[in-house]
């Protein structure tokens, strides 16, 4: 079993910003999301973004005035962030996310962990040390976003395969597998090759 930077850098960061329907499409996805819950026009001026991808809530953060720290285990994402942001205020950094304090110039008044980023940590400790460590650095009053997918009810059967995104030469398919505190998860990938298609995972 592959870690979770392992998976990202041999397999999905080539194909990420795909899966999420295009990068401005998950763009206008995270400004909303932002919007929802009243994070964009607070008037914050330093966020954090932490596994932050492509940019999907970075680039929003920028757009409403905030600089932003994008922190990311990936570079690949992280090139792609930084060409969409075309000279934003975004400052990124390719780590582990619970090491963000090491890269902050101050304390940020938002901090986001956003999309399944937090179930990518290896242990209960892991989170646990990780929410110290934002409310140790945010300032007072600040706002740390958290979503996470619902977990908590075990697919059966082909429910455990779930259609991610698929096109004329490309077809993602999530696989989930259950244990006891941990899920494994397998993003199958089918593309389309001059020698027919072609499965990766």
């Amino acid at each position: 079993m592959s870690s979770t930077f392992e998976h990202y850098e041999n397999h999905l960061a080539s194909v990420y910003a795909w899966m999420a329907g295009g990068i401005d499409s998950a763009v206008s996805r995270g400004q909303q999301e932002l919007t929802d819950v009243g994070v964009l026009g607070g008037g914050a001026k330093y966020a954090v973004d932490l596994g932050a991808g492509f940019g999907m809530h970075s680039i929003p953060s920028t757009r409403s005035g905030c600089s932003v720290l994008a922190i990311d285990t990936s570079g690949f994402l992280l090139d792609q962030l930084r060409n969409y942001a075309d000279g934003a205020s975004v400052a990124t950094a390719q780590d582990d996310l619970r090491n963000f304090a090491h890269y902050l110039p101050g304390e940020p008044e938002v901090v986001l962990c956003m999309g399944d980023t937090l179930t990518h940590l290896p242990e209960m400790s892991s989170v646990q040390a990780l929410i110290s460590s934002v409310g140790e650095n945010i300032s007072p009053g600040g706002r740390f976003v958290i979503t996470v997918r619902d977990y908590s009810t075990a697919p059966e059967g082909t429910n455990r395969f779930i259609p991610v995104r698929s096109d004329e030469s490309r077809i993602c398919t999530c696989v989930l597998e259950y244990a006891e505190s941990t899920i494994q998860v397998h993003d199958v990938l089918h593309e389309r090759k001059e020698e027919g298609w072609v499965m990766r995972g």
